[in-house]
């Protein structure tokens, strides 16, 4: 089965699914990553995590620099070295990573990351419409009630399906606005702190321990993870001559140009209002108490923005999720059931559920672990392409039959399987949230919140040291083989 695309090159809605896109339409530059990954990471809900690091962990200034700009650079470093799979291949990473797992054994690590998409888009869903709700009270004095919250609600998820339905260009120029707009408003709140906050006191801070510096690592590393799988997809346009290097160079400056300036203030503001990090059912409302009207409302408009973006891109790669996971639906229609259940999601989450911060943080922790069971076995599979001639097979790809160059054995590469299972088995047992406790998560790993760390690296050493798996390569009489010819390099 070939790939059937139609060219997206020059209209304005893109049409592509997740079919890989050939040579001819590789039109990207690696520069429009950095506004990509600007946009992914302007969320609100970075001041309250980084609030948090210094109410609840204790840190002080220095450690919550610390933790930010290493948390960024671990996190989205992993977001662009596997980016570079997508130039290889050209398509998304849930259709790349057929080529790991095979084509029936893709099903079940694309499950569960299409359902942690489905958590990530309402807790967007739910801070954009927090957001809405705090400049209506701002401005107007208008206070949230149930019809209110269900209409912005409504709203942001209209506006995040319209803009993550036009595809890739929209994404783009969305993306390189709003990097400038919200830019320009971070810089005025930095101005404004420094010349307001009560620096003697922020300096006087006591130093937090090392456990809490590791484990605030994992809570703010936590949200770009759930970013590593989706790196190829905006990838998948640049030319097989982009640098790699400069792949990854402008995702992690552009995720840490927000990031770590977004958590720092966050703790600088804990220090003048501890309570910011305890609004666990309205996580905006604090910037009305923390900076004056006129600039609240603004940066909390230019927020919202970068919120719909967030959203959007979460969105876009869900469609192709879906896609891969045999829904029969153009892109554009597939998104719009990660719209449904974000909508119907968030509307339980403000007006049923009590603990929004909570939630929040109980959620990215076991979003780290599912997604980083999938990165380990995706990594060894990707450095193990590096040396060959023909990376990925887009014809083997496309293909969901025993003819397919990745169907292995039965449609399930088991050495890909046994790892991922394993991986995300044991970095369960090390997780310690909420409303559940694994066995070991008392041990030092568990304590020090590094279950993440462990599942990527469990699932890789596994992968790695098993029978290295064949693909399903036509042999010299036209027949095919099934999982036991070893790989040509053509």
């Amino acid at each position: 089965m070939g790939t059937t695309s139609t060219p997206d090159a020059e209209g304005a809605v893109e049409t592509r699914g997740i079919e890989p896109v050939p040579d001819s339409e590789r039109h990207g530059r690696v520069r429009e990553l950095f506004p990509t990954w600007v946009a992914a990471n302007i969320s609100v809900l970075l001041l309250t995590m980084g609030a948090a690091l210094v109410v609840n962990n204790g840190l002080n200034f220095w450690q919550v620099l610390l933790v930010a700009a290493i948390a960024a650079a671990v996190a989205f470093g992993m977001v662009g070295v596997l980016s570079v799979s997508g130039k290889w291949g050209g398509a998304p990473g849930a259709m790349l990573s057929r080529a790991a797992f095979g084509v029936r054994g893709n099903y079940f690590p694309g499950a569960i990351l299409w359902v942690a998409r489905f958590g990530w888009e309402t807790i967007n869903a739910v801070t954009g419409a927090y957001a809405v709700l705090t400049v209506l009270r701002l401005l107007f004095g208008v206070r949230a009630n149930n019809l209110l919250i269900v209409i912005t609600l409504l709203a942001f998820v209209a506006c995040t399906y319209l803009v993550s339905g036009m595809g890739r260009k929209a994404l783009n120029v969305c993306n390189r606005y709003s990097t400038y707009l919200f830019g320009a408003f971070t810089v005025m709140v930095l101005v404004y702190l420094i010349a307001t906050m009560d620096w003697q006191a922020i300096f006087a801070k006591k130093a937090g321990t090392t456990a809490m510096v590791i484990a605030g690592i994992g809570t703010i590393a936590a949200g770009g993870i759930s970013w590593v799988p989706t790196g190829p997809d905006f990838a998948r346009y640049l030319p097989h001559s982009a640098s790699g290097r400069k792949i990854v160079g402008a995702t992690v400056s552009g995720a840490a140009l927000v990031l770590v300036p977004m958590v720092l203030m966050g703790g600088v503001m804990a220090v003048s209002n501890p309570k910011l990090a305890g609004q666990n059912t309205d996580p905006m409302s604090f910037l009305g108490t923390i900076l004056p009207t006129w600039l609240a409302v603004p940066y909390l408009i230019t927020a919202l923005v970068g919120m719909v973006l967030i959203n959007s891109l979460s969105m876009y790669s869900a469609g192709f999720t879906a896609q891969t996971m045999g829904v029969k639906l153009p892109r554009a229609l597939a998104v719009s059931i990660n719209a449904v259940i974000s909508l119907v999601g968030g509307l339980f989450m403000m007006l049923v559920a009590k603990d929004f911060i909570g939630q929040f943080i109980t959620f990215l922790t076991l979003l780290a672990v599912s997604f980083s069971a999938w990165i380990g076995v995706y990594a060894v599979d990707m450095a193990r392409r590096r040396t060959l001639a023909v990376r990925y097979d887009a014809d083997g790809l496309m293909t969901i039959g025993r003819s397919s160059r990745y169907w292995y054995v039965g449609g399930f590469c088991w050495q890909a399987m046994t790892a991922w299972a394993v991986a995300l088995a044991a970095g369960l047992c090390f997780t310690k949230v909420q409303w559940f406790t694994g066995p070991l998560a008392t041990t030092w790993i568990g304590r020090n919140g590094l279950g993440w760390a462990a599942t990527i690296l469990l699932a890789a050493v596994l992968f790695a040291v098993l029978p290295r798996p064949r693909e399903n390569v036509p042999a010299p009489d036209g027949q095919t083989t099934d999982g036991r010819t070893p790989l040509r390099e053509s």
